[in-house]
């Protein structure tokens, strides 16, 4: 599959200036469990980034709907495994907005994870359920479990997490480095069992 063929069948990449990488956003008012959370005072979802800003632009809107259709096509993991396999540098984020729709869907990004080998994914997720699927999860591939409350911490049971602090010691850089990641890959690193970020 060309390239150009493999961007039109899934809508397009996202590039978030703040990220070293490519990612691809879904509508976050389509999220499963921070659709809820949306609703509740002192979550991190409450002020959800993705529902705001840029975010909210009729072109971005547009492309985030075209993206979550373009799932349900049979060429959509060897469309997105053409992508990311033409793109520099090494790593790829998973839903910079939005969030894993389905058992259907996890399936789907395991497959491309398998047909990138050379590329370092990390998909944050609120979908609690994924942890009964981690065993078989590609090597590639780091699942952080984001903690649904502000100043939470997620089950120690996960592997790897995140989770969003209004005060106190943070280990994103991102805040002193005009907001970007430049070259820390900590969210990639499986080594990594919790990265926290700072409220914004």
């Amino acid at each position: 599959m060309k390239t150009a063929e493999a961007w039109k069948l899934v809508g397009g990449l996202s590039k978030p200036s703040k990220m070293p990488g490519w990612s691809i956003g879904l509508p976050a008012k389509e999220c499963k469990t921070g659709g809820k959370l949306q609703k509740v005072p002192g979550s991190v979802c409450y002020d959800c980034y993705a529902l705001k800003g840029c975010y909210v632009f009729k072109v971005v809107q547009e492309a985030q709907y075209r993206r979550l259709q373009a799932l349900q096509s049979p060429q959509w993991v060897e469309a997105m495994a053409t992508l990311i396999n033409s793109k520099k540098p090494d790593v790829f984020r998973w839903h910079d907005s939005g969030d894993v729709q389905d058992l259907e869907h996890l399936n789907k990004i395991y497959e491309v994870c398998e047909l990138t080998p050379s590329k370092r994914h990390w998909m944050p997720t609120r979908e609690a359920w994924i942890k009964d699927h981690l065993d078989r999860k590609p090597t590639n591939l780091v699942i952080r479990f984001s903690a649904p409350m502000v100043n939470q911490r997620a089950p120690d049971s996960w592997p790897n997490s995140s989770m969003v602090v209004d005060k106190g010691f943070h280990t994103c850089p991102a805040p002193a480095q005009d907001n970007e990641c430049r070259d820390c890959r900590q969210c990639w690193d499986a080594t990594i069992k919790t990265v926290s970020y700072g409220k914004h």
